[in-house]
């Protein structure tokens, strides 16, 4: 009778002990989330701090600095905005070079326009382009305090396209730019725009697939069970879900010519997903993967060549 007792009480000692513990892994799970949401999705505070962005860039590319001064100093530099049906106010620099080609250069995720500047060079001084540095929602100057990971951005780019379109148009990206310069390849390109390519440099296949890279690369952490969770909870609060930010799945859709560009050394947004793009995507396409490369450092290492490749994009 006693032996059949102290087994009973271990049995609801043992139950109460499994509750507990799946009660603990619930709200560490949903706490998890939150974190991971906090970590992807909120903004930099000094996203507006233009001075050492711009210092940033000068040491990096010494190249753009007296092309920068030439074009401020002329008054071909400057800034617009652009007002959502939300009432928020997107924010862009414009480079007016009175030319019916225009390139649109999309930044990196929690970077700004002022980052790329050394793309706007290529375009204006080399191609004579207009160019405009659109900054995403949640980014630089523009409104908002989440980011968008590039998949509701893509309908803001396609915005700035139909405001300042011109007979040829190049959408180049890099980072979560270049994820969403695919994303935008997917869609409907406005009206009036006779030739529109696309360069891509360093963007990720899509939302998923990079969150849960960094999640094991940093954390040592599977898939399961906090990326469901916490695309649930994006998907909840912001209206959009990890998986469905897909870039691979819109080139598939894309007739356009594309130049997609990695750096054969990137361990943040992994080279080996530029093959699946590049895989994905119908012709006319072209890809060049830079030897030793880390992310975002192709045109750093391969300043020459990475132009070439741009030029000769352009010109065909």
């Amino acid at each position: 009778m006693v032996k059949i007792r102290v087994c009973a009480i271990m049995k609801k000692i043992i139950i109460k002990s499994l509750i507990i513990t799946i009660i603990v892994l619930v709200i560490a799970t949903i706490g998890g989330s939150f974190l991971m949401l906090h970590i992807s999705l909120d903004p930099y505070d000094n996203r507006r701090d233009t001075a050492s962005r711009l210092q940033r860039e000068f040491d990096r590319y010494p190249e753009t600095i007296q092309w920068f001064d030439s074009i401020k100093s002329v008054g071909a530099f400057r800034d617009t905005f652009a007002t959502l049906s939300t009432g928020d106010r997107l924010h862009a620099y414009y480079i007016n070079n009175n030319s019916k080609k225009t390139a649109m250069v999309l930044h990196g995720w929690h970077d700004c326009a002022l980052d790329y500047l050394y793309l706007a060079r290529i375009y204006d001084h080399i191609l004579g382009y207009n160019v405009l540095m659109p900054e995403f929602y949640a980014h630089g100057f523009s409104d908002g305090s989440k980011v968008r990971m590039g998949w509701l951005d893509r309908f803001d780019m396609l915005g700035w396209m139909e405001m300042f379109k011109t007979d040829t148009m190049v959408v180049h990206g890099v980072s979560m730019g270049g994820a969403t310069t695919m994303m935008i390849s997917g869609e409907k390109i406005p009206d009036g725009i006779i030739d529109i390519r696309f360069v891509e440099d360093c963007g990720y296949t899509d939302v998923w697939d990079e969150f849960e890279y960094e999640l094991k690369k940093e954390f040592g952490l599977p898939a399961f069970p906090l990326m469901y969770t916490t695309d649930w909870l994006c998907r909840w609060r912001y209206g959009w879900g990890f998986k469905e930010a897909s870039a691979i799945n819109q080139v598939k859709k894309c007739k356009y010519p594309m130049l997609m560009i990695h750096g054969g050394n990137d361990k943040f947004v992994p080279t080996e997903m530029v093959y699946r793009v590049y895989d994905a995507k119908p012709m006319p396409k072209q890809l060049w993967v830079a030897d030793s490369s880390a992310h975002v450092f192709s045109y750093k290492d391969h300043r020459d060549e990475y132009i070439k490749k741009i030029v000769d994009f352009c010109s065909e």
